[in-house]
């Protein structure tokens, strides 16, 4: 198969390269949808990205990322939420209708998972119609278990969909990311409740593999290199209707460190290997 037509290059998976860049590369290789996040669009200028993509005929697929809503600072919350509403409108300014949200993880000195969960759900209902009226969904991404103290107290696709669905789906969903829950048994069934809902509102692909490097966070692997069977899942996705883009987010530091139109190149390959 040489269909690319799905695929969405996030843009953490070519780190080394510039927004220009990305462009450019994605161009030459026929790939027409970007993810990206917001610390290089607001470096590069948000209306500038824009039109940069715009003029390339490339959309984007999601913005990364919204959320940390679990503080128990009144301040700080407020500040979290003034963050996120800044997130939205750059969102829909980008014409991107997806914000990942990575939700926080336990506050200094606490242990209450239930209590900043519900501190999450307390902001969704503020943001969430924020969000409606300008064109842009709230996506839960659930974070594998070893986030969960500082990065994401939301582990699982489950954990993720009972707060979603305090929520209108047009409101809030979820990111189904292989790397975060390969591990679940549960999590095809997830998948299938997300979709009855039509929640699934983010579909993004990165391998496991171990052993995990120093800080874990740059641990993801190049797809078929480890232990996650990508067109299960894909089509179990697919069996509940969903049609959207297969974004490819790795961080890596090895693929950071080659020639970027190499790895572009490497991970469209795979991409149909492993996941078509």
């Amino acid at each position: 198969m040489t269909d690319l037509s799905r695929l969405s290059i996030n843009q953490e998976t070519i780190k080394q390269w510039s927004l220009p860049e990305l462009v450019e590369g994605c161009g030459k290789a026929g790939i027409d949808k970007v993810g990206l996040w917001r610390a290089p669009v607001q470096e590069y200028g948000v209306e500038r990205t824009a039109r940069l993509l715009a003029d390339a005929g490339i959309s984007v697929t999601s913005l990364c990322r919204g959320g940390f809503f679990t503080a128990l600072d009144p301040a700080e919350r407020a500040r979290a939420l003034d963050d996120n509403r800044t997130a939205i409108d750059e969102a829909a300014a980008l014409s991107t209708d997806t914000l990942v949200l990575v939700s926080g993880g336990l506050p200094a000195g606490s242990r209450d998972l239930h209590g900043a969960r519900e501190r999450i759900a307390d902001a969704l209902a503020e943001l969430g119609p924020y969000a409606r009226e300008r064109g842009v969904r709230l996506a839960i991404e659930p974070l594998h278990p070893m986030f969960a103290s500082d990065r994401c107290v939301v582990s699982t696709l489950a954990q993720a969909l009972d707060i979603a669905e305090r929520f209108p789906a047009e409101q809030v969903g979820v990111v189904v990311d292989t790397y975060h829950i390969w591990w679940d048994d549960q999590a095809p069934a997830q998948i299938v409740r997300a979709g009855r809902g039509g929640r699934i509102h983010s579909f993004q692909l990165a391998d496991w593999i171990t052993p995990l490097p120093a800080g874990v966070l740059v641990g993801r692997g190049q797809l078929g290199d480890g232990s996650v069977d990508f067109r299960a899942f894909r089509e179990a996705v697919e069996t509940t209707g969903f049609t959207g883009p297969i974004e490819v987010e790795i961080f890596n530091e090895d693929l950071w460190a080659r020639d970027g139109a190499e790895v572009l190149a490497e991970v469209a390959a795979r991409y149909l290997e492993h996941a078509c």
